[in-house]
């Protein structure tokens, strides 16, 4: 069976989330009633990470199996067209081989968490961004990210309902970074708990309004008690942006160009 990799972006607000459930509309789910629709198969489509209710993507990554042999962007043009207005877009496709595995060959995800920090409300970025209203000190911020980095048991900074088989997870980048009005932290490990960027976010915005000091993101880390985190972020702001694989992981079949395409 043919397998394709596919290159995702959407706005999750009308989701519950990546995860196909049975009585809430999923962005799994939809990919894969769009592919019955033209190819008449059920397919599963497998992601890279099950982001939660809405939360969104730009970079988001899947592989399905498909009985017939479609060209890539025969399959990115058809699927585009039954997702057109649903807040869902396929960026690219690849004919792939068996070895890849969007979720398990990943070496590295990357999300991005956008806060406008501002005293107006949102209007264009309502429900893709986190306003908040007070003043933030991103060095303090950073300071605290610091101590974050790095292999730890996370268990202050996962949700009571992750299914993750233990709490350790290696950190490899976590920076905060100012533009303006806007702040955003950049955060990069090969895999992430259930609510960990959302529940590092509200806890760094605790020590960046100077509400706690940086030391007690030190203290709850090291509590590993879920009751000691700060306020969870929302998942507005909220991104998956990229998803990498091994350089040496020669996984992409070539095509013909295709040129079931004509410009008028």
């Amino acid at each position: 069976m043919p397998r394709y990799k596919l290159l995702i972006e959407y706005d999750g607000r009308p989701f519950s989330g990546w995860q196909r459930q049975d009585n809430a509309p999923s962005v799994m789910g939809l990919i894969e009633d769009c592919i019955f629709k033209f190819a008449r198969e059920r397919a599963a489509v497998f992601g890279a990470g099950r982001t939660d209710s809405g939360v969104h993507a730009t970079g988001q990554v899947a592989h399905l199996d498909l009985e017939r042999d479609w060209h890539s962007q025969k399959l990115v043009e058809a699927l585009n067209h039954f997702l057109k207005e649903t807040g869902v877009a396929i960026l690219g496709a690849w004919k792939i081989t068996d070895e890849f595995d969007s979720r398990f060959t990943a070496i590295r995800r990357y999300y991005r968490y956008r806060i406008c920090n501002r005293r107006a409300p949102l209007t264009f970025e309502r429900g893709r961004a986190w306003q908040y209203s007070y003043p933030i000190d991103i060095d303090l911020m950073q300071q605290g990210c610091e101590l974050l980095i790095g292999h730890h048991d996370f268990t202050t900074f996962r949700a009571t309902a992750c299914q993750a088989k233990n709490p350790w997870r290696t950190m490899q980048y976590l920076k905060v970074i100012r533009e303006g009005e806007w702040v955003y932290l950049d955060a990069m490990s090969r895999s992430f708990l259930h609510n960990q960027i959302r529940s590092f976010v509200g806890s760094l915005v605790e020590v960046g309004s100077a509400r706690k000091p940086v030391e007690w993101i030190t203290e709850i880390l090291e509590a590993r008690d879920r009751r000691a985190c700060g306020p969870v972020a929302p998942p507005d702001g909220l991104y998956l942006t990229q998803v990498d694989y091994p350089e040496d992981l020669d996984y992409i079949i070539p095509e013909e160009p295709w040129v079931g395409y004509q410009k008028k």
